[in-house]
């Protein structure tokens, strides 16, 4: 399982978030389980919540993506650098050929986009 941690996600993560305290567990416990925090999301989750990108990327099962020519080409193409970010970590790869879900608290945002949702709202 390949789950993007959107901004949402990442916040919620730092406030005690259940869900998303369960799904960082997996990651570290579970072999098959993989979550990726998008490094423009983890700036944006840091800037609501200061403490919040450093917390995350000491975790042993998170992978902060970085910022490279194709995030940033896809990045300059949309509205939010967080929201661009998040949805090019999920779309497929060689690595992940069906893509991954998006976890968020704000699942309305991502409706009409080209993304799988796992909603994190308590």
């Amino acid at each position: 399982m390949h789950i993007v941690l959107d901004e949402t996600a990442m916040a919620a993560a730092g406030q005690g978030n259940v869900l998303a305290s369960r799904l960082i567990h997996r990651a570290h416990a579970e072999p098959g389980w993989f979550l990726y925090a998008p490094a423009c999301a983890l700036v944006e989750a840091d800037r609501a919540r200061p403490g919040t990108a450093e917390h995350l990327a000491a975790l042993p099962g998170i992978t902060v993506l970085d910022l490279d020519l194709a995030a940033a080409l896809a990045v300059a193409q949309q509205e939010t650098w967080a929201a661009a970010h998040s949805r090019h970590a999920a779309q497929p790869t060689a690595d992940r050929p069906e893509g991954a879900v998006i976890a968020t608290t704000a699942p309305k945002r991502w409706e009409g986009e080209p993304v799988r949702v796992l909603d994190l709202s308590p």
